[in-house]
This record gives structure tokens, sequence and C-alpha cells, in this order.
């Protein structure tokens, strides 16, 4: 018990760090929603984009962390796009709420090259706090802290910035997240990072399969790397997709992550399937934990649901919908 309560302690912790003012990013941008890790993909594509998401983690740990997400972004002009995004994070007792509101312009490096550069930047908003409700006594600490007396909460405000590069099949994304030092001041707390930067970089290749087959194979990796304690992480993804003629499609894939020291001991695996018909969409991924906690619960649980509507061809190949058959 002695151990499993370390592994715990330790994954939340580290968790957490993760957690305040950037909602934790699993396989919710492998859900066809890139919007979700960069603000340089607002505007890309021929519709409004909504995807919600809903996150379990560890399921069967109790306290363990729960997030619901929603990200909506649309082209204004043809080389311009604007997004949002809302969030609600549990984390035991700590619960962060926020938003971030994006803007991207994209430009033409080379028309016949399919060459484009994309910039963007996001203004972050963020709302933290300490839910003492659950807060009970013990025999080792008979008595609350006096100091928490009610709610403990903060507003902070950051920026995120990226560079998006694509060219035909290819693409990169470079994205520099929480810019801004963290205000601790209302926590009194000095062991606390208030150093938020992190980098994010996010690139893949996507094959056509034989012509008419409707077919498309897509390999990429998702790096992340927190300047605080320079931990980092990379996904190792694989996913394909199947079109009709109406461009309906399903698809499938699976990610790998790991610790970029522990290649050889993942941190999750797992499989994710999808569909789109028509205006709707829906995803499902389920990743299994890795290590010693696996035999205290069932995995993660993401679900995406969405719809793509008002659809608007842009007189730009730099915001076009990169699907065509």
């Amino acid at each position: 018990m002695r151990k499993l309560f370390t592994y715990v302690t330790f994954l939340l912790v580290t968790y957490n760090y993760g957690q305040e003012l950037n909602l934790p990013v699993f396989t919710q941008y492998l859900a066809d929603n890139n919007f979700v890790v960069s603000p340089t993909y607002a505007g890309i594509g021929d519709n409004v984009k909504l995807r919600a998401n809903g996150l379990t983690q560890w399921v069967g740990i109790k306290g363990a962390p729960d997030n619901q997400s929603f990200y909506g972004d649309v082209r204004i002009a043809d080389r311009s796009g604007v997004g949002l995004s809302l969030y609600n994070d549990r984390n035991g007792n700590t619960i962060q709420t926020g938003a971030k509101f994006s803007f991207a312009h994209h430009l033409i490096l080379d028309y016949y090259a399919k060459m484009y550069l994309s910039l963007g930047i996001s203004y972050n908003i963020n709302n933290f706090r300490i839910d003492i409700d659950n807060f009970n006594t013990t025999y080792e600490n008979p008595s609350l802290d006096p100091f928490v007396t009610d709610d403990r909460r903060t507003t902070n405000h950051n920026f995120d910035i990226g560079a998006l590069f694509r060219m035909k099949g290819f693409f990169i994304s470079l994205n520099l997240n929480n810019l801004l030092d963290k205000d601790l001041d209302s926590f009194e707390r000095v062991f606390e990072p208030n150093l938020l930067l992190n980098y994010q970089v996010y690139s893949g290749y996507t094959f056509r399969g034989p012509k008419k087959s409707g077919l498309e194979f897509e390999p990429s990796v998702f790096y992340q790397m927190f300047t605080s304690d320079k931990r980092s992480a990379t996904d190792v993804n694989f996913k394909f997709r199947k079109y009709n003629r109406n461009e309906d499609y399903y698809w499938a894939g699976i990610s790998y992550r790991f610790l970029n020291d522990q290649f050889f001991k993942p941190l999750n695996i797992g499989p994710m399937v999808g569909f789109k018909k028509s205006i709707f969409y829906f995803g499902y991924a389920y990743q299994i934990t890795a290590n010693d906690l696996s035999a205290y619960n069932s995995g993660t649980h993401v679900v995406t649901i969405g719809v793509d509507f008002l659809q608007g061809i842009s007189n730009c190949p730099c915001t076009q919908d990169p699907v065509h058959h």
C-alpha cells in the first residue's frame, strides 16, 4: 500500500506542475483537431470546426485527474483564422478553469510547391483554486492548517506563440506556451515553480494511398519540455483514414508516450478510433497505464464529439482543407 501511495503522490505532483495554466495534452490533438496543440491551426479548413473532449484519467483511483474541454476555430477572410478553447480541470483538490483566445495568419511561401507558413498567438486566462471542502483531519494531523480558511484562488494571464510550416504532406509546428512567469503571491509558497514556459513540437507526414483508394496514413511525433525542471516527454503516433466519395471517413490509430530518458518504459500506450459522417464527428481513445499503477486502475479514457459546418472554401490554398481526393 505504501508503494502505491508513493507512485500516486509522485504522479499527481508531476501532473500538477504540468497542469497549472496549461491543460494537459493527451491524445485530443489526434482526434482531427490540431488546434489543440497550436494556435497556428486556427482557420485552416473549409468549415467552422467545433470539438468537445471529456477525459477521465486512471479510472479506479480516487481523486484522479478529470477534465473537460471545448475547442472551436474558424477562418476569417482568406488568410487568417480565430479560435477559442475553454477547459475545466480537476486534480484531487485543485481545480482550474480557463480560456484561450487565438489568432493565426497564414502565408504562401511557394505556391507550386504547396509550401505555407502560419504564425499564431493566444491570450490565456486561467483561474486556479484549492477546494478545501474535502479536507479532513487525521490522527497524524488532528487540525487543519490555520492559514487555510477558505478556497484559495488566483487568476493568471499569459500568452502562447507558435509557427507552423507545411509543405505538401509534411508539417511541423513549434509552440512556446506560457511566456510569462506565474504570480505566486496568492499562495505564498516558495517551493512551487513560477516558470511555466514549455516548448511543444508537433510534426508528421500524411501519405496518400493508391489513387481512388481513399486511404491516408499519418505517422507523427509530439514533443513537450517544461523549462521549470527540464521534464520532457514524447508521443509517437500512427493513424490512418479511409474516405468515401462524400468525404466521410473512419480512422484508427495508436499512440506511445514515454519520458525522453526512458524510451523503453512507456507512460501510456493505447488505441484510438473514430469517424466523421456528414457534419458530425466522434472519436474515442484508450490509454493503458504502463507502470505499477496499472494494477490499480483501468486506464485513461478520452471521448471527442464535434461538428463541422458552414462550409466555405477559401480562395487561398494556405487555408483550404488539406483533404483532396
